[in-house]
């Protein structure tokens, strides 16, 4: 999205208590049973529809666009979903799994929004989109949970009815500013949308933690086919004849291989840099594409938000993965939306059961939540426990209650954990200058 950007206003999430999203899902419904002109008695897509006990959920992602892409994540959700009704379900309700195609596109977001309050979906569980200004209003009109987004965006961090299980960009890029401090120039290369203006801030608050000047912001179009002026104008404001080595950070999403095409074909006439970025931008599977060991990631630090995929902490999902979608090739343990749908759904498995044999709603399931029900994800994240106002409210990030991040590297062409267990960016953050 290139168009005109907005400062965004949000409202504080305790302003918008339990009782006060009952009495909107009230109105909803009264107005739903008066355009239906049916009885609403019973809710579809929770335990009481149509006496089955089936779960209803949804999880929607960008798919076959021209910019950043998904697909895994729905795929994922899918074979989550047969894996577990194969295993008798939850607490012996079925699971059912609906997924959308959000098109990358602010319009798409809305209607995927609104087919999940059509739908009456109890969650959207394990997502990524980058137009939350479009998507949370529907939601938050419905009661409906937003478990476990991507972290594309901040408004997923001030949303009451937002319950993220990582710190999203925020505290992937304060973890690489705070791992950057020893380069000399620092060029950030992003999308130059309204979700791209929130990151040089981010990536600033680490350099400037560690006593490193602010980063040279560069934008660029989010789906172009080539950044041969982008990747020359960043070398040429790396490039140093100090000590020190300069970096480039490029975090454009599916468009990085993109860009280190460009970048590999014009850093033969410049002094070495180094690069460094995000995961999501950046896996396994991209490193291999781009030559390995010889390639242009070789030496990069990289962010994530959990241990590196041959971690034996994700056998679990990789079962699933053997279980029930071996040969789907849209589905890679290593990338980190599959991974966070996973967490998302260990995450919807847990509250479910804290219900036990009461009903099982979108407004029950964000009372457990916001009733501080505690869950935890064998070790991919800190116990996660959602409050109104946490750590990070004062900067804007009120939602955000796992600001750890894993530091990794590219050694010999393989992504390796550069530091044992987590970095907490909570302090960081609190000192980052954040327009959200």
């Amino acid at each position: 999205m290139t168009g005109r950007r907005r400062t965004r206003s949000t409202f504080l999430p305790g302003l918008l208590t339990r009782h006060a999203r009952k009495g909107v899902l009230s109105a909803g419904t009264a107005v739903a049973c008066a355009s239906l002109l049916a009885g609403c008695g019973v809710v579809p897509g929770t335990t009481g529809d149509a006496g089955d006990g089936t779960i209803t959920v949804m999880t929607w992602a960008p798919q076959s666009t021209k910019a950043t892409n998904k697909p895994g994540m729905p795929a994922f959700a899918h074979a989550y979903a047969r894996w577990i009704n194969a295993k008798g379900g939850i607490n012996g309700r079925k699971l059912n799994v609906l997924t959308c195609n959000d098109h990358n596109d602010s319009v798409a977001a809305a209607k995927c929004a609104r087919r999940a309050a059509k739908e009456n979906v109890v969650a959207v569980v394990g997502s990524y989109s980058q137009y939350a200004d479009s998507f949370f209003p529907s939601l938050e009109g419905a009661g409906i949970p937003y478990i476990g987004g991507y972290g594309a965006t901040n408004a997923e961090f001030t949303s009451p009815l937002s319950y993220p299980v990582n710190g999203g960009q925020p505290a992937l890029l304060a973890g690489l500013g705070s791992a950057l401090t020893e380069c000399g120039p620092v060029a950030l290369i992003r999308p130059d949308t309204i979700a791209g203006d929130q990151l040089p801030p981010l990536l600033d608050s680490g350099l400037k933690a560690g006593g490193h000047r602010a980063s040279n912001d560069q934008r660029a179009a989010e789906d172009a086919t080539e950044y041969d002026g982008q990747a020359e104008r960043a070398l040429r404001t790396t490039s140093t004849d100090g000590a020190d080595q300069g970096c480039v950070v490029p975090a454009l999403g599916d468009r990085n291989g993109t860009f280190m095409d460009s970048f590999r074909r014009a850093r033969e006439d410049y002094p070495e840099v180094r690069t460094a970025t995000v995961l999501g931008s950046v896996d396994q599977t991209v490193i291999d594409a781009t030559g390995g060991a010889s390639g242009p990631y070789e030496g990069s630090y990289i962010t994530g938000w959990y241990p590196v995929a041959s971690d034996p902490r994700w056998d679990g999902m990789k079962q699933v993965i053997r279980e029930q979608a071996f040969g789907d090739n849209r589905i890679d343990p290593a990338d980190a939306g599959v991974q966070t749908t996973w967490i998302a759904y260990t995450v919807f498995r847990q509250i479910v059961e804290s219900l036990g044999d009461g009903e099982v709603s979108a407004d029950t399931v964000a009372e457990a939540l916001d009733d501080g029900l505690k869950v935890t994800t064998g070790g991919l994240t800190p116990t996660l426990r959602w409050r109104f106002q946490d750590k990070l409210a004062a900067v804007g990030f009120p939602r955000l209650v796992n600001a750890n991040v894993t530091l990794q590297v590219v050694r010999e062409g393989r992504l390796v954990s550069a530091r044992k267990g987590f970095v907490d960016t909570t302090r960081t953050l609190e000192n980052a200058d954040v327009n959200y």
